[in-house]
């Protein structure tokens, strides 16, 4: 009986835990007008302590080496996904159309495809979302898996203009939704 116990013990402190996460990671921020943003996402992540990013290469359409050190200066986000992901397919349009939005004067977007490169189903994908200005990019190597720990798809992660990872959304959203546009364009 006392298992039983020590069971439910558990169950209960790791439903309480799990429902204590998302509330930790909202994060308030100081905004240039000294009212606080409170980013409405659940899923994003905005660190205390920035991460520098390591010198990653991958790959773009035609195979060109892109190596990501060679943006820093630049606001930058790394989308990962896939093309049998149906999250990044309903997220994507929102994303071209933040890389579209001319508010923004520094933003750099590199959707990377951490699918076996296939141009065709990829470009296909691209099409048939009617993606304008982002460009197709692919990991290869698995670099971005290795240094950055990805563990699923749609992930996005944040570069400030010193090259450190400063937050990490894990799943969808709508890139277009204007309090994370606010939030955002603190970096930009």
């Amino acid at each position: 009986m006392s298992k039983v116990i020590k069971t439910i013990k558990i169950i209960i402190f790791c439903c309480f835990f799990l429902n204590i996460i998302p509330s930790i990671s909202q994060t308030e921020i100081v905004s240039k007008s000294t009212s606080p943003i409170i980013i409405p996402l659940d899923n994003l992540v905005q660190y205390e302590k920035v991460s520098p990013i390591p010198s990653i290469v991958f790959k773009d359409s035609v195979g060109n080496k892109i190596n990501l050190e060679d943006f820093f200066g630049n606001l930058i986000i790394i989308n990962f996904w896939a093309t049998w992901c149906k999250p990044c397919e309903e997220e994507m349009p929102s994303l071209d159309r933040l890389y579209q939005n001319e508010n923004f004067k520094n933003l750099l977007i590199f959707p990377v495809n951490i699918e076996n490169p296939n141009f065709e189903r990829t470009k296909k994908f691209f099409l048939n979302l009617n993606i304008k200005k982002l460009q197709i990019f692919y990991d290869t190597e698995l670099n971005f898996v290795k240094h950055l720990k990805l563990r699923g798809v749609p992930t996005t992660v944040f570069i400030n203009k010193k090259g450190e990872e400063f937050a990490r959304l894990v799943g969808s959203i709508n890139f277009e939704d204007k309090d994370f546009m606010n939030w955002l364009l603190q970096y930009d």
